[in-house]
């Protein structure tokens, strides 16, 4: 007789799901319905499943607080994106690219700049400090920073993500050392590293603490990332916030339109301007968004 049980899910790879229950770890397939309704599992979902002769079938998933297409997981409580300005230096534009998409999900953000013992960062500190993000300098090689940022995580389910060789296993190996996760060296031609993280799986760090690696990403690949409408990238973006509603047209883009709060804002350096030059690069990606696209 198949026995019920609910759990979160900790690995989804080939097909198979890691499912966390009361009962320990049980290795899942997933029905074929939840496929064709659009609805595939994602590592940190909250499922129902059934049990027989030790295997394990998702029934159903559970009601999600949110879900993203890359990294591909959900109901997480905050993502935290890695950057460097060191072997790779991170192009701020991806930063803002994924921040953006989990603004538009309301899901905080905080921005680690990691391999600080080979640069500070200052330039992506102050970016993004004068956005009003919480910004953690980390480095895996002395330390610093990890208590700060085991701080942040305590008590919630967070994703790491980042570009490529930035340092997300390395700084978890520091949270966790009895993970020996493995890393790799960027390489110094490229600028970039290998994929060593190849799925979603999260490591319980603690109690009710839940860290999701995920495989780095490079400019190319911010193509497959949740879309967001245009009329809606404004709010994604916390700094334009004190702006927003003081422009003449209650439509403004904040592209061209005159008398317009957030560009004025701009010009007085009280915005960033990496931050503005990528809202109107994703501006330009929404616009070309149509609605049956986000269905």
């Amino acid at each position: 007789m198949a026995e019920r049980a609910q759990g979160r899910i900790l690995r989804a790879i080939s097909g198979f799901y890691e499912v966390q229950t009361p009962q320990g770890t049980v290795t899942c397939r997933a029905r074929g319905i939840l496929r064709k309704e659009g609805s595939a599992p994602l590592t940190g979902d909250m499922v129902q499943i059934t049990i027989e002769k030790g295997k394990g079938m998702v029934e159903k998933i559970l009601p999600r607080k949110n879900r993203f297409i890359r990294p591909a997981v959900a109901n997480i409580d905050a993502l935290v994106i890695f950057a460097a300005n060191a072997n790779p230096v991170t192009d701020p534009y991806l930063i803002d690219r994924v921040a953006a998409i989990a603004g538009d999900q309301e899901v905080p953000v905080y921005l680690c700049v990691n391999k600080c013992d080979l640069d500070p960062g200052q330039r992506l500190v102050k970016i993004y400090e004068n956005a009003g993000f919480t910004v953690i300098r980390t480095s895996a090689e002395t330390g610093e920073g990890v208590e700060r940022l085991r701080q942040l995580l305590e008590g919630k389910l967070t994703a790491f993500t980042g570009n490529s060789g930035v340092g997300k296993s390395s700084i978890l190996n520091k949270l966790c050392p009895e993970l020996a996760l493995p890393t790799a060296e960027v390489s110094e031609k490229l600028g970039r590293g290998r994929h060593t993280t190849r799925h979603v799986e999260l490591y319980c760090l603690g109690e009710n603490t839940y860290v999701a690696d995920t495989p780095g990403f490079s400019a190319f690949d911010t193509d497959q990332m949740d879309v967001i409408l245009k009329e809606n990238l404004q709010y994604a973006f916390p700094d334009f916030g004190p702006y927003i509603g003081k422009c003449r047209f209650d439509d403004c883009s904040h592209r061209r339109e005159p008398d317009c709060a957030v560009r004025e804002a701009w010009e007085a350096g009280l915005i960033e301007k990496t931050r503005y030059d990528s809202y109107l690069r994703l501006y330009e990606k929404a616009s070309q968004i149509k609605q049956w696209e986000l269905k």
